[in-house]
């Protein structure tokens, strides 16, 4: 079964917003990974998450369509390192409401916004209302890892979910990019820990940071002990996730 955008035709495009498909729009970001990463990772494993969890639903005959992947996001605190891209918050919006309204004169009803990098996850949780408001359609957002934390937490070893260049990142990665894991650099891919990615970028007591700050490595966490299996077990368990809550008609109804 297709269930990427760019891989259909528009007359089945025509009919799956006939059938009521939901639309997966993931959004990511390009931004140093560490010493031992691509700069993609938070591209590749979104993309992956959809993909999969599109695969599960179409499987249930649940109509869906992943939209192309937006690979930019905000990432201002890595800057610092360099090899990162980043966008102002106001070009974010005018991207997200164009091609959100795109999608819904496509036909489609219904958008998911899935996101795979820590620092979009305020803006979006701001965006999506005022993206609501201005388009009129119910659109949605979440970010891959939250709806499978506690599986997260029985995978992992070193930590309970999604840190940064992490034991998370680096295992996802060895199970479907290993070409772009340098394995060779990760006894350097450490740097400090924390309960979680909002712990780091949204703190009770909140000041802008770069990351090269607290993390000059520019890892948190520990990725020493990554593995493949690891990360084929983190990406079933989140696309599963996923795929489950949309099966029951969430968050919609």
């Amino acid at each position: 079964m297709q269930v990427l955008w760019q891989n259909l035709t528009a007359a089945e495009l025509r009919d799956r917003a006939g059938r009521g498909a939901i639309v997966l729009l993931p959004v990511a970001s390009t931004e140093q990974h560490g010493p031992h990463l691509a700069t993609g990772v938070d591209d590749v494993l979104c993309s992956e998450v959809c993909r999969r969890a599109a695969l599960k639903l179409a499987g249930q005959n649940v109509p869906v369509v992943v939209a192309p992947t937006i690979g930019i996001g905000l990432a201002e605190h890595h800057m610092a390192f360099g090899g990162s891209l980043t966008l102002t918050l106001p070009t974010y919006h005018a991207l997200l409401r164009d091609l959100c309204d795109s999608i819904l004169r496509a036909g489609f009803g219904r958008i998911l916004i899935v996101n795979g990098h820590g620092g979009n996850m305020s803006a979006l949780n701001a965006l999506t209302v005022e993206l609501t408001r201005e388009l009129k359609a119910p659109i949605a957002t979440t970010s891959y890892w939250l709806l499978a934390n506690e599986a997260f937490a029985e995978i992992l070893e070193d930590q309970q979910s999604v840190l940064h260049a992490c034991e998370a990142e680096t295992s996802m990665m060895m199970a479907v990019r290993p070409d772009l894991v340098d394995v060779a650099e990760l006894p350097n891919a450490l740097g400090p820990q924390a309960s979680g990615a909002g712990s780091v970028l949204s703190p009770p007591l909140h000041r802008w940071r770069s990351f090269q700050e607290f993390a000059p490595t520019g890892v948190i966490g520990d990725a020493r002990r990554s593995s493949a299996d690891k990360g084929e077990r983190l990406l079933e368990a989140a696309s599963s996730a996923l795929a489950d809550q949309l099966a029951l008609g969430k968050p919609w109804n």
